[in-house]
Parts: C-alpha cells; sequence; structure tokens
C-alpha cells in the first residue's frame, strides 16, 4: 500500500498539488507553474516526503495543460491515476465547506485516490497513437467546420435566392460549389445563359456541367425579385464556398496523413479486416485506446470504456432495466455504432445478426448497439490473438437419403 497520495487540481499554466498521508493529514499543498523545472522539483519533494515508500498521483485530466506532468511522472516511473473532473465535483459536496478553491479540489482528488480501488492507471500511449490522437482530433475540428460552414451558407442562399438554395446538396455537390465561386444571383445565372455557364463549369473541371448549368438556370427562372441585400448577401455566399472547398481540401491531406501514421501500427491489418472499418475509424479506435489492449485487462472492460456494457437501474421492487453508462468515450462509441452500421449492410454474418436482433423486436439503433456489441469481442479475440478477420461460408445444407 503507498503511504502518500498526491492529488492534482491541473490547469493551463498553474497546478495545485495537495498530498495527504494514510490517515488523510494534509503533508504537502503547493501551487506549481505549469513549467518542467518547477514540476521536477515538486516531483522530487513529494518523493522525499515518502522517504522511498510508494506515492500514487491523481490528476483531473488526461491531456491539455495536464500532459507536461503526466509525461513528468510516468518517465519518472510513477502512477497516475485519472480522476475525471465531474467525479470531483459530485465527491466535493460530501467535504466540508461549501466554497470552491484549488487547493480543495486536489484535496478531493487525493482523498479519492486514497479511498477508492475503482480507478484505473494512465500509461503513456506509443508514438503512433499519440500522432493519431492529434490527427483525429484535428480531422474532427475540420468536420465540424465544414458542417457549420455549409449551414451558413444555406441560411444565407434561403434568405435571397431559396429556389437555387433547393437545387443542390451542398454537403456532396462540389459542382454547386464551383458555381457559388462564380455566380450566385438569379439575374447573373439569367445573363451567362446554360451554354455559357456549362463551358465556365467544364473548364473549372466540374463532372456533368451541362446538368448543373441547366439545373441552376432552372431554378434562377423561377426567381425575378432581388431581395433586399442580395448584393452583400451573394458575397457572403461565394466567400463560404470558397471556405467550403478549402475545408474538403485540407480533410483530403489529412485523411492521407491519418492513413499513413494508421498504417504504421501493428494492429492496423487486423482493424482493417474488419467489415466496417476504414483507416480512419480504425485511427480512432488506436488514438482513443492507446492501441494496448492490456490496459483494459478484458473486452468488458473495453465495452464499459466504449459504452456498450449496460450497467442496472434498479430501485425499490424495480429490478431488471439496464441504461447507458453516463461516463464513457463516446469517441470510442462513434467507432463501434458507425461501423457496426456499415458492416449490418456489407457484411453477411453481421447483417444476419442484425436481422436476428430486428426480427426479435429490437429497434435498429437497439440491434446496432448490440451488433456493435459483438464486434468489440470479435475484435478484442483477434487482436488478442493476432489473427485477421475471414468471413466463413455457413454449412451447406446435407441431402436426406
Amino acid at each position: 500500500m503507498p503511504e502518500l497520495w498526491a492529488g492534482t487540481d491541473a490547469g493551463k499554466s498553474e497546478h495545485h498539488c495537495t498530498v495527504i498521508d494514510t490517515d488523510g493529514k494534509r503533508t504537502l499543498s503547493r501551487r506549481v507553474a505549469n513549467d518542467e523545472t518547477a514540476l521536477l522539483e515538486l516531483i522530487m519533494d513529494v518523493l522525499a516526503l515518502s522517504e522511498g515508500e510508494p506515492v500514487t498521483w491523481a490528476i483531473d485530466l488526461n491531456a491539455g495543460g495536464a500532459a507536461l506532468m503526466i509525461a513528468l511522472l510516468t518517465d519518472n516511473g510513477q502512477q497516475v491515476l485519472y480522476i475525471p473532473g465531474r467525479t470531483v465535483h459530485h465527491a466535493s459536496g460530501s467535504y466540508r465547506g461549501d466554497g470552491k478553491t484549488d487547493a480543495k479540489d486536489a484535496f478531493v482528488i487525493a482523498d479519492q485516490a486514497r479511498m477508492r480501488r475503482d480507478l484505473q492507471p494512465m500509461h503513456r500511449g506509443d508514438d503512433i497513437a499519440v500522432d493519431l490522437r492529434i490527427l483525429t482530433s484535428r480531422r474532427l475540428d475540420l468536420a465540424a467546420d465544414r458542417t457549420r460552414a455549409i449551414n451558413r451558407l444555406r441560411a444565407q442562399m434561403l434568405e435571397y435566392f431559396p429556389a437555387l438554395e433547393r437545387a443542390f446538396d451542398y454537403s456532396t455537390s462540389k459542382a454547386a460549389l464551383v458555381l457559388l465561386t462564380g455566380y450566385q444571383t438569379p439575374a447573373a445565372l439569367r445573363r451567362i445563359g446554360t451554354n455559357r455557364l456549362a463551358v465556365w463549369l467544364k473548364n473549372r473541371k466540374v463532372r456533368n456541367s451541362s446538368v448543373v448549368a441547366a439545373t441552376a438556370l432552372e431554378a434562377a427562372e423561377a426567381q425575378h425579385t432581388a431581395v433586399p441585400g442580395e448584393r452583400l448577401a451573394a458575397t457572403m455566399v461565394a466567400r463560404l464556398a470558397r471556405e467550403v472547398m478549402a475545408l474538403d481540401e485540407e480533410i483530403t491531406e489529412t485523411d492521407l496523413l491519418v492513413e499513413g501514421r494508421f498504417r504504421d501500427h501493428p494492429h492496423a491489418a487486423v482493424l482493417l479486416s474488419m467489415p466496417g472499418i476504414g483507416p480512419v475509424l480504425g485511427a480512432e479506435f488506436i488514438a482513443h485506446t492507446g492501441g494496448d489492449m492490456s490496459v483494459y485487462g478484458s473486452s468488458d472492460r473495453l465495452a464499459g470504456v466504449a459504452g456498450l456494457a449496460p450497467v442496472p437501474k434498479d430501485s425499490g421492487r424495480i429490478s431488471g432495466n439496464m441504461r447507458r453508462p453516463r461516463r464513457y468515450c463516446r469517441r470510442l462509441l462513434r467507432v463501434f455504432y458507425m461501423s457496426a452500421q456499415v458492416a449490418a449492410r456489407c457484411c453477411p454474418v453481421s447483417k444476419s445478426f442484425y436481422e436476428r436482433k430486428r426480427a426479435e423486436g429490437k429497434t435498429h439503433k437497439q440491434a446496432v448497439i448490440a451488433l456493435a456489441r459483438r464486434r468489440l469481442n470479435v475484435l478484442w479475440a483477434l487482436i488478442r490473438d493476432g489473427r485477421t478477420f475471414e468471413i466463413t461460408a455457413p454449412p451447406s445444407p446435407v441431402p436426406l437419403g
């Protein structure tokens, strides 16, 4: 058993560390700058207090401003536990005093680490997993920016040219975005005409340029009224269209970086053999698990982290109710849910399992979650055994007689 527990309330520029002994008595409470020299000094001082006995460190962040401290602790062979901020917030209510300070939060973190036995130690991920976490997070940001830009573009067009806003799906049609970089108003489209617009689009390598031009002119002929603010709105639409196209290019470049780094990981071949998992979802799996399955110990533990293991919700005479846990990795759940949706359509084994669940009365969402849970077990076994997924044909019926 450790003799000291060091709780750290992490911040951007400064952390507060509180050290307690086996009786919960404070032996050190210090605010320290988020700087390597200061953090190393803190670590050495805490180790000096322990006099060679084990020290357990606990922290309320697992990335961001706490990354440097976590790296220094793991490099120095210290055990680090992660306590989510939400857990600290709820636990604070059972401690004396209504006020909130960094020192109190650090004490709560240390005391929770002292009393609880369900906290998982943090492990420093391998370089590939860290790189993939950075790349997949960047891709998620780009995809969110793209969605916001398209929504703003469509809302702006709806104010002055609703017919053209309805004519194309701007989230999937690159041709429509190219069109908007040059022509955004009914009058401008009527002036250039169908034939010249088709040539203009073709020169910009737009497929089916004649169809796109005809669709745009049809929308232009449906509206001959100029709405107030049309000129400025058209300028904004052109800028937003160029912004979406630039984001598409950056997303494509990021996907290439993700795929290249992902294929360097030893589990890449296993993950890609699973139907429904491509380089992006496979990279997210590595990024949010660290690529080391030994950290979880069992597939059930991994399912709990991914939100695929239901927990009981019983009270009084009511029993047998199950619900999804409140604390789980939503990005990891997305990996299994999205891949299960694809596999339910393209993989015969997954499709058969999905249809069986629907026949049992499950909704589409319930059936997909059940399939995701089954696929998690399969993926765990494949990674454990170093094998790739193979679809086995069902046995042929034996003729009678």
